[in-house]
């Protein structure tokens, strides 16, 4: 009976072992990345992303200059209207307007450059092969099956092939995989 009572504990216990085991094959672990972190920091003390710096810096100068002073335009617009010259006052409306319509244009102009530059590096491929190599050796090290992008929307950026159920879903929908 003794032998039996240790049969059955040892039993048990590889019972146990074996199920903790695929339990812990089931567990899929997930990381998320914040790439425009990554990139900045990447980035940082390059020439291309300085140049994107100081434009932005450059262009914002502009506005807010253009900004004061159509906002100055205004303020005369209403000291011409409380002084009772109305034909002042619309000659005034008028630059407003135009410089209104000249700052839309300069703000729309500028913002497709800064997004064209920053496309541009974006689209850099060293950047993004060393991305995702080091991507791949941070999954494999911290055990993860699959890593994120908090820009894109939670993009897969890598996956571990064992998390892939491609094969089986098409195998027992029962069409061929080709």
């Amino acid at each position: 009976m003794n032998s039996l009572r240790k049969y059955l504990i040892v039993l048990g216990a590889v019972f146990v072992t074996a199920a903790s085991g695929a339990f812990a094959q089931q567990i899929t672990k997930f990381a998320v990345v914040d790439t425009a972190r990554v990139y900045q920091a990447y980035y940082r003390d390059s020439a291309p992303v300085r140049n994107y710096e100081s434009k932005k810096a450059e262009f914002q100068k502009e506005i807010n200059k253009l900004v004061s002073e159509i906002q100055g335009l205004h303020d005369k617009k209403l000291e011409y209207q409380r002084a009772g010259k109305d034909s002042d006052a619309l000659k005034v409306e008028q630059q407003i307007t135009k410089k209104t319509e000249y700052l839309n244009e300069y703000t729309y102009a500028k913002n497709m450059e800064l997004k064209s530059l920053e496309k541009s590096l974006q689209n850099n491929n060293e950047f993004y092969k060393n991305l995702y190599s080091t991507l791949e050796r941070v999954a494999e090290i911290g055990g993860y099956s699959m890593i994120l992008s908090l820009q894109q929307n939670n993009a897969i950026l890598w996956y571990s092939s064992s998390v892939d159920v491609t094969d089986e879903v098409i195998s027992r929908l029962g069409i061929s995989g080709e």
